[in-house]
């Protein structure tokens, strides 16, 4: 993206918009129970296709109003989706370093399990136990068997696909644009912007107060710690859709 944008709506507007959209998001979580007033869901599985609905119309509506905000001179679709970093050029790129980047953060941890993994074959095989290419054969479908429990889990797809994703798209693909329409400058987006999506989380607050028995000062510094982390991550994650544009 280029480093300075000309601004295309007020600031006020901008904040303001971003402000909606957080709102919104968190909203349309809670409106079946406490707007339509709707049962409480009879088990997990159905609380959590609700909440998967909620987000997904949540993120509809978060694309349609940042869209009529932002000036997209043309009507086609893949203008407007490349406003969003949705399109298809230079994917490799886009997929490798930041994949890379991001294992960066894990490196520590991933040293370690290989060291321990080859210490565990070379003690097996000094044992007289399997060979390596039984070994590899073994953890191979135990890593399949793994793939398909989480296939078929709905807390899974919560945390790895419509979570990200929903979040994605309204507190990075939705906001960023906007800010820098509104004249903000980039390093000032990207340390702004992680700031709505930490307050989407500021709900959890009553959550873990009411239904984990937890202290008021217990349940802050809890919730506090997740904002800290949502905020840090959320730098990261901005920065790589500013440098990407995707």
């Amino acid at each position: 993206m280029e480093p300075e944008m000309e601004a295309c709506v007020s600031k006020t507007v901008a904040v303001i918009g971003c402000i909606f959209m957080t709102l919104l998001y968190v909203a349309i979580l809670y409106a079946p129970t406490l707007i339509l007033r709707l049962p409480p869901p009879s088990s997990l599985k159905n609380f959590l296709i609700r909440r998967f609905i909620c987000a997904a119309i949540a993120s509809i509506l978060s694309l349609l109003f940042s869209a009529l905000i932002l000036p997209v001179r043309s009507g086609e679709a893949s203008d407007i989706f490349s406003v969003y970093g949705i399109r298809a050029d230079h994917i490799w790129q886009v997929v490798v370093f930041p994949l890379f980047l991001t294992s960066l953060m894990y490196a520590g941890s991933l040293v370690l399990k290989c060291l321990l993994l080859v210490n565990s074959w070379k003690t097996d095989f000094d044992n007289g136990g399997e060979f390596l290419f039984d070994r590899i054969k073994s953890i191979t479908q135990t890593f399949l068997s793994y793939l398909l429990s989480i296939a078929s889990n709905l807390l899974a797809w919560r945390n790895y696909v419509v979570a990200p994703l929903t979040e994605e798209l309204v507190f990075r693909a939705c906001m960023i644009p906007l800010l820098l329409c509104g004249g903000f400058k980039i390093y000032t987006v990207i340390f702004i912007c992680p700031i709505f999506f930490s307050l989407a989380h500021l709900n959890h607050l009553m959550e873990i107060y009411r239904s984990q028995n937890y202290s008021l000062l217990k349940a802050s510094m809890a919730v506090g710690l997740q904002l800290g982390y949502t905020v840090v991550f959320g730098w990261y994650a901005s920065f790589l859709f500013v440098r990407t544009g995707k």
